[in-house]
């Protein structure tokens, strides 16, 4: 299955809903191409560096502070859940980000700076709908490594479990299909 790098704080706040839409526009790596998905349905792979207080909304900092605290032994890695990505939208303007907000934890001056990045490029809002899975523990190879997007892995995604429920789900998304249409 493939899996998609996320900061480790952003994949706590997925799987607690406080997080719905991904706002990527690429590793390093993929410069040239900017951001593509890869697949419909991925595994969440959490990554510990570039977090920082200042990236998030101060009401998530906690998220931080608890990654941090439960960060997995040295050179392993932990998977939790998976996404399937339910409507994904092409963003020019910091006026439909501002408008976003309230899907993400992401601090106003982080998302700016985000848009600055290969301004030529269109961030990618992608809305996800997030499954809980036991957690698996999986070693770190080398191929993980990297400022890259997609990673493929081997884990099993039969038992997941909705963290929203429906009715929370389609709200959310119709809010988020008014905003980005």
């Amino acid at each position: 299955m493939k899996a998609l790098k996320e900061w480790a704080t952003v994949v706590t706040a997925l799987e607690n809903g406080d997080q719905t839409v991904l706002l990527r526009k690429g590793g390093i790596l993929e410069t040239a191409s900017g951001f593509k998905i890869e697949d419909k349905k991925f595994a969440l792979f959490p990554t510990y560096e570039h977090q920082d207080n200042a990236s998030l909304k101060s009401q998530f900092y906690r998220y931080l502070a608890d990654v941090r605290e439960q960060k997995p032994r040295e050179g392993f890695n932990r998977i939790t859940s998976y996404a399937e990505v339910l409507a994904e939208h092409e963003v020019s303007s910091m006026n439909l980000i501002e408008a976003l907000s309230q899907f993400h934890i992401w601090s106003d001056s982080y998302m700016v700076a985000r848009m600055n990045w290969m301004p030529q490029k269109p961030m990618i809002a992608i809305f996800l709908k997030v499954y809980k899975i036991p957690s698996t523990e999986i070693p770190i190879l080398p191929e993980y490594h990297g400022c890259k997007s997609w990673i493929e892995l081997n884990v099993n995604t039969e038992a997941g479990k909705a963290v929203l429920n429906e009715s929370d789900l389609q709200q959310k998304i119709s809010e988020f299909r008014r905003i980005v249409n």
